[in-house]
């Protein structure tokens, strides 16, 4: 079926509308809402169309608000050339392929590029692996991940810390972190301050030593080794979650043995030391400590000697340890046994282990869930996760590490109960049903006042008076922390990383000053605004190394590029300042 607008004709556009840059949006869910919506709001002289299934989710927003803001609505079965041509995508400057499946979108990018060679088009992948060959191999092509941009901020919200987020520039690694982790001389800027009622501010004028705190997060320079490191001690030192391997033997024996068989191990292993204790105690001739435990090692394995010189109780002993020894080693066999069939079917059915504790509950295993699902193993942090779909595509990802999945519904009490949620430190509700999510984060504050709840939403102003209202620890809109950097790789914005910072976005991202723009010849300072933008280095024409942390005052030319930090206001004013009049 071709494509129609929402009247079911066919548009077509006068000439005047045809002069304007042409932005096309192929997508099935939240996130295509999202973002003709921050297309919409960013700035003018656009025209955008929007391409939809004739059938959509029903927690997508209602698409025809945003006709009013000049947003052509098109639906199609299918994204092929005759789609296109209807859309009008030949002559159009980007198309962005946000489908929620992976070949959905690249067989669309195919199809595109035979009615537009020079075409730039925007992906969505989760498959980032794929996504990096199609990027190489295919010219003109950006290719995102929502859920890996996504991730970060709900590992971070799990733990009680910063996100784990680091981006390279220039040969050199920057990250996020808080002002105390790290010396003055590496802090690069300011991101973030946090007051005692906190109140969040981003990218604040930079305060002067009196001014800082230790809730400060800074953009910092990673010197000495990798940034990965950094954060992965930050986030399980100072949570308190240090890794003890003899509590994860303890653990693995308590999930292993089956309740009889341990204690059977358990009493006799103590009959055969006591036996041992009392024989070494009681025998004619003195020992040693390595000795008595020779001794009774040999005995308890069928080792010893019949000695009739020795008193009763030695003899009694004696005896007690050989009988006591013919019944261990048995056991032993036994117990070795039993636990590797207990441990393997523990895992092959995704059982989760008895007398769980401090682990984190992960509901739903789609494409956000299942990469912080393997941030947080990844970061050595027990996970036991939940889904209704017993084909979710996390599924399979969570067997091959070994980690126990729940299937069945996360807002019934018996499903979180089952997961362990009473012992847990943290529940991290991420399935693409908004209604179950909320249900299911309240049902588990409810059991436990003092549980940390982290809550995707959709709306993003919900979510805020879910947070407020209900006690929620954090609650996220994922489209709405990802629409920023499509819409900006849309419009030709070099944004090199996103950084979560409570509810908002940090961009950083290179722009180059045109020849009459209106930072051509104005000083640097006017490309920073409070609360905005701040510059992080300039580098000069012709030169490919950057001024980290330049001088204000120096007069910007043509060809010049700033290195920024911004919120999107701020990147989108600041496109303006340094595009050509």
């Amino acid at each position: 079926m071709s494509a129609t607008s929402v009247s079911g004709q066919p548009d077509h556009h006068s000439s005047d509308e045809d002069r304007r840059r042409h932005l096309v949006l192929c997508g099935a869910d939240a996130l295509v809402y999202t973002l003709a919506e921050e297309l919409a709001n960013s700035r003018h002289g656009i025209r955008i169309t929007v391409i939809t299934p004739l059938r959509l989710r029903s927690d997508v927003p209602n698409l025809s608000t945003l006709r009013d803001r000049g947003v052509e609505l098109r639906t199609a079965d299918r994204l092929d050339e005759t789609t296109f041509r209807d859309a009008g995508l030949d002559g159009a400057t980007a198309l962005a392929l946000i489908m929620p499946d992976d070949m959905v979108n690249l067989h669309a990018a195919l199809c595109a590029r035979e009615v537009e060679a020079e075409l730039r088009v925007v992906v969505r992948m989760f498959n980032t692996g794929l996504g990096r060959s199609v990027a190489r191999l295919f010219p003109g092509c950006t290719v995102l991940s929502d859920a890996e941009m996504a991730a970060p901020a709900f590992v971070a919200a799990a733990l009680g810390e910063v996100a784990p987020t680091h981006f390279r520039r220039s040969n050199r690694t920057f990250y996020l972190a808080e002002r105390t982790d790290v010396p003055d001389r590496r802090v690069m800027l300011t991101l973030a301050t946090i007051a005692d009622d906190g109140e969040i501010g981003v990218l604040p004028a930079e305060p002067g030593p009196e001014g800082t705190r230790s809730t400060d997060l800074v953009l910092a320079e990673a010197v000495g080794g990798p940034p990965g490191e950094d954060v992965t001690r930050r986030l399980l030192v100072r949570a308190g979650r240090r890794r003890r391997p003899l509590r994860a033997v303890a653990r693995a024996i308590n999930a292993a043995l089956s309740r009889k068989l341990g204690l059977a191990v358990l009493i006799t292993l103590a009959t055969t030391l006591l036996a041992g204790a009392v024989l070494n105690k009681f025998d004619d001739s003195p020992h040693g400590v390595w000795e008595s435990i020779y001794i009774t090692l040999l005995t308890a394995v069928g080792s010893s000697d019949v000695e009739v010189g020795r008193n009763a109780i030695a003899q009694a002993a004696q005896l007690v340890l050989t009988i006591a020894g013919l019944a261990l080693l048995p056991l032993i066999t036994a117990a070795v046994v039993d636990g590797m069939v207990n441990a393997r079917l523990a895992l092959a059915e995704g059982r989760v282990p008895r007398d769980l504790s401090d682990h984190i509950v992960l509901v739903g295993l789609g494409n956000v869930g299942t990469q912080v699902l393997r941030q947080l193993h990844d970061l050595g942090v027990r996970v036991v996760a939940i889904d209704q779909d017993p084909n979710a595509r996390g599924i399979e990802s969570a067997r091959r590490r070994g980690i126990p999945v729940v299937v069945g519904d996360a807002s019934v009490e018996e499903t979180l109960r089952a997961a362990s949620v009473d012992t847990c430190q943290a529940l991290v509700v991420l399935s693409t049903n908004d209604p179950v999510n909320l249900q299911a984060a309240l049902r588990a504050r409810d059991a436990r006042q003092d549980l940390r709840v982290v809550l995707r939403l959709f709306d993003d102003d919900f979510a805020k008076r879910v947070e407020s209202t209900f006690q929620i620890d954090t609650s996220r809109s994922v489209s709405r922390i990802c629409a920023p950097v499509f819409a900006a790789a849309l419009l030709e914005r070099h944004v090199h990383a996103t950084i979560p910072v409570g509810r908002h976005t940090v961009m950083v991202a290179t722009l180059e000053v045109a020849a009459g723009s209106p930072l051509d010849g104005a000083p640097l300072s006017q490309a920073e605004q409070d609360g905005a933008s701040r510059v992080i280095a300039l580098s000069a024409v012709g030169q490919e190394w950057m001024d980290w942390v330049p001088d204000r005052r120096r007069v910007l030319a043509a060809g010049d590029r700033i290195l920024v930090a911004a919120r999107r206001g701020g990147l989108h004013a600041l496109s303006e300042m340094t595009a050509q009049d």
